[in-house]
């Protein structure tokens, strides 16, 4: 495996990556095949649309937010989750700060780049 993270993870000790004004996340468990990042959104933050060839779903842990999911638009808070196919065009809107725990498969590779801690 070109990936795999420690089989225990605390995120307490762990640094906040900012990936956007208002958004930051820490890369938790991972190997080639799944990853899970834990994202944290400021009120206003904005999880611009985009899409990747990974299926994703995600846990909404608390805080609101409006999320889009090709044209169907949802609010969504805490205990809620949603489900996200291969490229599907997606992207959410922070309207109360909130985490979201986002579980992709295969690993999105692109978040790997430029830090060698993460490889093997």
């Amino acid at each position: 495996m070109k990936y795999e993270s420690n089989l225990f993870i605390e995120t307490s000790s762990m640094q906040w990556e900012q990936v956007a004004v208002g958004m930051k996340r820490k890369i938790m468990g991972y190997n080639d095949e799944i990853m899970m990042v834990q994202v944290k959104f400021d009120k206003g933050g904005i999880g611009a649309r985009h899409k990747h060839r990974q299926s994703q779903t995600t846990f909404v842990v608390n805080g609101k937010f409006e999320v889009t999911i090709g044209n169907d638009t949802k609010i969504l808070s805490g205990g809620d989750g949603f489900y996200i196919p291969p490229d599907v065009e997606h992207g959410a809107l922070c309207l109360e700060e909130g985490i979201l725990i986002d579980v992709f498969s295969p690993i999105r590779e692109d978040f790997m780049v430029g830090n060698s801690s993460y490889s093997k």
